[in-house]
Parts: structure tokens; C-alpha cells; sequence
């Protein structure tokens, strides 16, 4: 029998961690950390991270590279002392490390840190969180940081029926995203980290106001929030329009891409939908054409398998789906809120590891939720613990093909 290299092994997640900044630092009005409340909150993202023991982690709202830093250290020193303590040597009864090598834990190193600060990011009390990226195998390159478009994204809005209903353009990203391409076992995969608008309302503030009216709610505005909540949305599938271009970039190359971050939204909803892409129909023979002169007018068999082909090699796959359905498994979910249960955090990939596609380089063999920690905060018995991350942990369990 031939055993599977573990060269070839490796995992993937994605990691919202809430607000992680240093003591004393007032990163939101009147809110930050006493000394004890980080030090709990390091300690507590210090265990999940081990716990995770990931190869490659995308991090959301990171303040500071110096505070995920002192993470990233008391992981390793917390590793190094269980490795002590759970690898069988010869002075144990035990030997053959190789049964307990899932026990042993890897270390970062220096390098493996990229930190994205927000151009956003203000003074003390009106500061913007960034992302970060953690890698085991280092980066290939420089990874690159976008928020600030080159050019705009400007979205034209037609009237129904014609003419022009004005017009929609996107200059900055609400943060940034961080695209690296990662080295594994010789095989080099784009990483996309990112973290879209939250679905919190935007609303304007009048001109020498000390806040927007939609604030105050002790005079409710119904409309007026809806429409902040309109603003939000709009701009989250924006941002995932961006991202989309950037994916479809990497792909049309031919290059592995793996997408990761706190999405903002479940996997149904249109910014979901926008950043995968679109699910081909079963057969589009029996569709009108686009340019049908007659009734009878329909694509070709050939056509057909032209246009699936189109569509499914820019398509990506959720990680989580491949799961589900391969486990049976039949509720994941990474945010609780309002009685409602949700994955708003997504591990997305290519068709290079899809396995319904013959020329993949590899698959999926395990997912994983680390989400023990959530509780819905609106329910009245909870216990709520606001140093501990709202979101859920995931992570992929990848295994490339060896190659012949």
C-alpha cells in the first residue's frame, strides 16, 4: 500500500477575532481593554489558535500587527510546551512519532505574519480594524493590499423601460483585502482575505451635526434605517464585485485561488453569489440564443458545452457545502444572533479542488468549526462573553495530488 506524503497535507481557515488590540487603546468611542481584559483575550486567542494548529489562517479585524504578534508568540511557546509534553521520544513509552503526528505542533515563525492596516483607520475612539494573514510556508512575492481603487467601480443603474436612473461608484474598499500567493510542496495558491461591509446601517450625518438623525432612537426612523441598511448592502455587493474581478484575474491565469473571510452574509445571499459566481444550468441547448431572429432559435449542443465550460471554470465552491454534503452533516454555522444561526464566514475554492472535476490538483478531505464559544446574544439566559470572538473558527483540510 501506498501511503499519501504528508508533504502534500495541509489546512486552511479563516478567523474573525474581534477586535484585537493592545491594552489601554481606545479603538471604538469609549470602548478598549484593561490590562486584564487583554490579557484574557490573548489568552484566549492564543488557545484557539493552537487548537486550529492551521497552516495558513486569514485574520479579520486586527488593529496592530504588535498585538497579533504577542498572539502568534504565546501560540508557539504554548505549542513548544505541548509537544514536550505529548510526543512520545525514547525516554517515553511510546516511540513511533509518526502514529501521533497530528499532536505536534508547527511553529510560526517571524515571517509568517502580513499584517493590512485600514486607510480608514483614525485616531484614539474612531479607529478601523485591518486584516492580517498567517502563513506556515511564507508568501511567494510581496502579498498585495487593496482598498484604494485605481479606478473606481462605477455601476450605471438603467431605468426600466430605458434611459439613465443614475449611477453608483465605489472609490475605497471598507478594508482592504490581502491577495498572497502561498507556496505549497512546490504548488503556489492565491489567497484572497477578506472582510466586507458589515450589515450595520450607514447613514449620513448633516453637515455640523454631531450625529446622523437615524442614531438618535429615542425618535425612531424606520425608513431612515432601512434605507442605512440599503447603503450597507449595496456597498458589501460592490466590495464583492471588486473581489470578483481580482478572482476571476487569477483564474483566467489558471491559478489555485482560495478566497477566505468574514463575508457579511450567508451563502445565498447576492454578495455571496457575486464573488462564486454563477451556477451553469443543466443544459442550455434548450435555451433561446441571445441573438434568436426566430422562435426556434437555441443554442447548439456544442454551444452548451462551451458556455458550461465558461461558467464553471470561474466558479468557485464553498468548502462548507462540500462538507455538508459529504457528511451529512446538516447545520454549520459561524455567527448566532436574533434567534438566527448563520455562516457569515466562508472558506471558498477554485475548481482546481472541486472533486467533481477530473483535472483537479486536490481536494478537500475534512472541515472544521470551532464555534463551541457562540451563543445567541439576544437570548435572555445566554452567557455572553464579549472578549471572546462573535464569529466561529473554520478550517479546510486540504490534500494536493500527488504529483507523477
Amino acid at each position: 500500500m501506498r501511503y499519501p506524503d504528508p508533504a502534500n497535507d495541509f489546512t486552511i481557515a479563516s478567523f474573525n477575532v474581534k477586535n484585537l488590540i493592545g491594552p489601554g487603546q481606545e479603538y471604538y468611542r469609549f470602548e478598549s481593554y484593561t490590562p486584564e481584559e487583554y490579557a484574557w483575550k490573548e489568552d484566549w486567542l492564543a488557545d484557539q489558535l493552537l487548537t486550529m494548529n492551521a497552516d495558513i489562517v486569514g485574520f479579520q479585524e486586527i488593529f496592530d500587527r504588535t498585538s497579533l504578534s504577542a498572539v502568534v508568540r504565546e501560540t508557539n511557546e504554548r505549542g513548544a510546551a505541548a509537544n514536550a509534553d505529548v510526543i512520545p521520544s525514547r525516554d517515553k513509552r511510546y516511540h513511533r512519532k509518526a502514529i501521533f503526528k497530528k499532536l505536534k505542533y508547527e511553529g510560526y515563525d517571524s515571517n509568517s505574519i502580513f499584517f493590512a492596516p485600514n486607510v480608514f483607520d483614525g485616531e484614539a475612539g474612531d479607529r478601523r480594524p485591518g486584516l492580517a494573514m498567517l502563513s506556515r510556508f511564507g508568501f511567494d512575492g510581496e502579498p498585495q493590499i487593496v482598498q484604494e481603487l485605481p479606478v473606481p467601480l462605477t455601476i450605471d443603474f438603467p431605468h426600466i423601460g430605458g434611459g439613465e436612473a443614475g449611477q453608483y461608484t465605489l472609490t475605497k474598499l471598507s478594508r482592504p483585502v490581502i491577495k498572497a500567493r502561498i507556496p505549497v510542496n512546490g504548488q503556489v495558491i492565491t489567497v484572497f482575505n477578506c472582510h466586507l461591509k458589515s450589515k450595520l446601517g450607514e447613514f449620513v450625518r448633516p453637515e455640523g451635526a454631531a450625529f446622523a438623525p437615524e442614531a438618535n432612537l429615542l425618535d425612531y426612523d424606520p425608513v431612515g434605517r432601512a434605507v442605512g441598511e440599503l447603503r450597507s448592502m449595496l456597498r458589501r455587493t460592490a466590495e464583492a464585485a471588486v473581489l470578483r474581478k481580482m478572482i476571476v484575474a487569477e483564474l483566467k491565469a489558471d491559478n489555485p485561488v482560495f478566497v477566505l473571510g468574514d463575508m457579511n452574509d450567508g451563502d445565498h445571499a447576492v454578495s455571496s453569489a457575486v464573488i462564486t459566481g454563477e451556477r451553469p444550468f443543466k443544459n442550455y441547448a434548450w435555451m433561446r440564443r441571445h441573438d434568436a431572429e426566430r422562435r426556434n432559435d437555441r443554442y447548439t449542443d456544442e454551444e452548451n458545452i462551451q458556455i458550461t465550460e465558461a461558467i464553471e471554470s470561474v466558479r468557485l465552491t464553498s468548502a462548507e457545502k462540500l462538507f455538508v454534503r459529504k457528511s451529512l452533516r446538516d447545520m454549520v454555522y459561524t455567527s448566532a444572533f436574533g434567534g438566527v444561526f448563520e455562516s457569515i464566514d466562508q472558506i471558498l475554492m477554485s475548481r482546481h479542488f472541486n472533486p467533481e472535476n477530473p483535472d483537479a490538483i486536490g481536494g478537500m478531505e475534512y472541515f472544521s468549526v470551532y464555534n463551541d464559544h457562540l451563543t445567541d446574544g439576544s437570548h435572555a439566559e445566554a452567557p455572553y462573553n464579549k472578549l471572546a470572538s462573535d464569529h466561529g473558527q473554520i478550517m479546510a483540510h486540504m490534500r494536493l495530488k500527488e504529483r507523477v
